[in-house]
């Protein structure tokens, strides 16, 4: 199993920016694909952000140039950098990674906690 930690989330105004941290750990495993999705209250879970092995980034048109997803595999790290952030950013954000454990070379989706934004002022 592949678990993932999210943090930076917090309360920003609109148009400040934060940057929000994911970390993989487990067993020995191979990252496919990392992701952000978020959820904001009374609405669906949406894919904001994905990046998968060959770097190809996607991104929703709702955060398209003003987010941008980044990892470090070697750290087994995702980042999401949210700039000119707006009040319907709000929303609870979670990680999410397709992953191979190499032990058993089985696949696995994890998901983290999630960690929330607030854009008000």
């Amino acid at each position: 199993q592949v678990r993932l930690v999210e943090s930076g989330g917090g309360s920003v105004q609109p148009g400040g920016s934060l940057t929000l941290s994911c970390v993989a750990s487990g067993n020995r495993f191979y990252i496919t694909s990392m992701g952000w999705y978020r959820q904001a209250p009374g609405k669906q879970r949406e894919l904001a952000a994905r990046a998968a092995t060959g770097s190809s980034m996607y991104y929703a048109d709702s955060v398209k140039g003003r987010f941008t997803i980044s990892k470090d595999s070697a750290k087994n790290m995702v980042y999401l950098q949210m700039s000119s952030l707006k009040p319907d950013d709000t929303a609870v954000y979670y990680c999410n990674a397709d992953a191979v454990l190499l032990e058993t070379a089985r696949t696995t989706v994890s998901w983290g906690q999630g960690t929330q934004v607030t854009v008000s002022s």
